[in-house]
């Protein structure tokens, strides 16, 4: 029970620390650009893309073809790149779903880490902040940094995606180290 309730405390924290960092701090905007003359290009995706949400990869190359990497580095050579989310227009935009997904899923983080934590033997209150710390930087590295790496997103987008929810898990990890105990022997 005392999992369940530093998931769920933890994740509340989480949830209002997130918040604060995405409204009230520089974090949630960092990297993103505006496209100069954008109503030109929207008019093009409106036109080519159409109706049809998606993630897209330009320029394409088809993924099975056996020289995929060979034309895909020729197109680069004289083409712009890019990885581009797309909703179309009138894509229904509900804050409260959202919000819902994103609590769930750092209740489901904060669960974990909580769990985590009551299999360890570790007493002093730091090392327990510290293993919870440990597991959010490895959770933090996971995906960000391959798309910096792989799609080229900008490093101070990355550093900020990753810095968010670092430091929601170690302020969890705050309140977790007192509510979940050490593990005993068997």
């Amino acid at each position: 029970m005392r999992i369940v309730l530093a998931g769920l405390l933890d994740a509340i924290l989480m949830f209002v620390w997130t918040s604060i960092a995405h409204m009230a701090t520089p974090l949630g905007s960092i990297g993103f650009s505006k496209i100069s003359n954008e109503q030109p290009v929207l008019d093009v995706l409106k036109q080519n893309v159409g109706a049809k949400a998606g993630l897209y990869f330009f320029p394409w190359v088809d993924p099975n073809d056996p020289k995929m990497m060979d034309k895909s580095a020729a197109l680069m050579k004289t083409n712009p790149s890019g990885l581009m989310i797309y909703q179309p227009a009138g894509a229904r935009f509900s804050m409260g779903p959202m919000l819902l997904k994103e609590f769930a899923k750092e209740f489901l983080q904060c669960l974990l880490a909580a769990y985590l934590l009551s299999l360890t033997a570790l007493t002093a209150y730091a090392g327990r902040v510290g293993f919870i710390a440990v597991v959010g930087v490895f959770a933090a590295l996971g995906s960000d940094t391959s798309y910096w790496i792989w799609y080229g997103f900008p490093l101070s987008y990355t550093l900020a995606v990753i810095a968010m929810p670092l430091i929601g898990i170690i302020l969890a990890a705050l309140g977790m180290a007192l509510v979940v105990k050490p593990s005993r022997p068997d």
